[in-house]
């Protein structure tokens, strides 16, 4: 009874996902840099039906995690913290300046190179590393400064998805983009005529995702746009369809499907050179756009936002809680993996080189972030 109890409480804390994440991280490096290195790549590589193991993993799970946030972005618009223009607007330009600075500096570094096309690589957030951080930190940290950090990825997030829809798009199947086009008009029917039921949605959902894949838009997308169309309301007592799939879902895409996603990304075998590497144009490009890109566009475009009267600091935050924060956003991880697969399409030194300059730049901020609010909350311990 006790050990249910103890999986059961392990299941419901938030920074348990960044702990198992963190782990299958340090599962799949060790094991591509040993003798079953060579049969896992071949694992991903070997077919189920007409797609590869990894492309199962990068487009029909990486699906159902941004269906989830999809989710949470609608919840948050509707009802929570992007509700009204005031409580959205801070960690809106904070995102804004996120996502802008960094992939300015990957640019000013690789502009007109070979490598030009990941500047959205130091875009990302990843929302479940980040978030898990700032949760072990528990009450040092203000409730409206983990509030301000989820907005802020879930809002940089959807971004990187308007990004990965735009730009990194192969070439366009106007047939299957049609297709696609009236099974949104479904769902949207569905919603109108108040159908609740997921089933009616998740089934018509399906084959958007393959119709989606087909047309040349990469098949997440189809994750975010069912997502738009589940139903939901204002009330904060009754629970909505899109809540009930939200809570759901999150288990599953916290507990395996991300977990997945990092034991078969991060498997980099780690080659001489591949520390210079972070040294060259690409590395400090990837580099300096999450530890110090994050940091610098998020608190920029915060201070300029809260002396044009548009937002305020966060309750009870100051500023250098918005600079932990910052730092904390430059966990680009599974996202910037993602971004970096489909920047270098079928160029696997480039993806291994970006993959390993990702995690050394997510390992910095992440530590500097928390470092940086604990010490904070250790003076304002004294001082009290």
């Amino acid at each position: 009874m006790e050990l249910t109890k103890y999986f059961k409480n392990f299941f419901q804390k938030t920074q348990s996902s960044g702990i198992l994440l963190l782990i299958c991280v340090l599962i799949s490096l060790m094991v591509a840099n040993s003798v079953l290195g060579e049969s896992f790549q071949n694992i991903l590589d070997s077919k189920i039906g007409p797609y590869s193991v990894s492309m199962w993993i990068n487009d029909g799970l990486m699906a159902v995690f941004f269906l989830l946030v999809g989710l949470e972005i609608k919840r948050e618009v509707i009802e929570g913290e992007l509700s009204s223009f005031k409580s959205a607007s801070l960690p809106i330009f904070a995102a804004i300046g996120g996502m802008l600075v960094p992939a300015g500096i990957y640019a000013l570094f690789n502009n007109g190179t070979a490598y030009e096309n990941g500047w959205g690589i130091a875009m990302a957030t990843d929302i479940a590393f980040s978030l898990a951080i700032v949760s072990m930190l528990g009450r040092r940290v203000p409730p409206a400064i983990k509030i301000f950090l989820a907005a802020l990825a879930i809002v940089d997030d959807l971004g990187a998805i308007l990004v990965i829809a735009i730009f990194y798009t192969d070439q366009i199947h106007w047939t299957y983009l049609l297709l696609s086009g009236g099974i949104i008009l479904l769902l949207i029917a569905l919603n109108y005529f108040k159908v609740t039921k997921h089933i009616f949605y998740l089934i018509p959902g399906a084959f958007l995702w393959y119709f989606m894949h087909h047309s040349g838009i990469h098949a997440t997308i189809a994750g975010v746009l069912l997502a738009f169309t589940i139903p939901t309301n204002e009330s904060a007592t009754e629970i909505s369809p899109l809540e009930k799939l939200e809570h759901q879902l999150h288990i599953p895409v916290s507990f395996f499907i991300m977990p997945i996603f990092a034991l078969a990304n991060t498997n980099i075998m780690f080659k001489p050179g591949m520390v210079e590497g972070l040294f060259t144009n690409f590395g400090m490009g990837i580099i300096l756009g999450l530890s110090l890109g994050k940091v610098i566009g998020i608190s920029l475009f915060s201070f300029i936002a809260i002396k044009m009267k548009l937002s305020s600091l966060p309750d009870r935050s100051t500023w250098s809680h918005l600079i932990g924060v910052g730092f904390l956003a430059g966990i680009g991880f599974t996202m910037s993996i993602f971004i970096a697969l489909l920047s270098f399409k079928g160029q696997h030194d480039l993806q291994e080189e970006a993959k390993f300059a990702i995690l050394f730049a997510s390992v910095i901020s992440g530590l500097i972030g928390y470092i940086l609010l604990k010490n904070i909350a250790k003076k304002k311990k004294h001082r009290i």
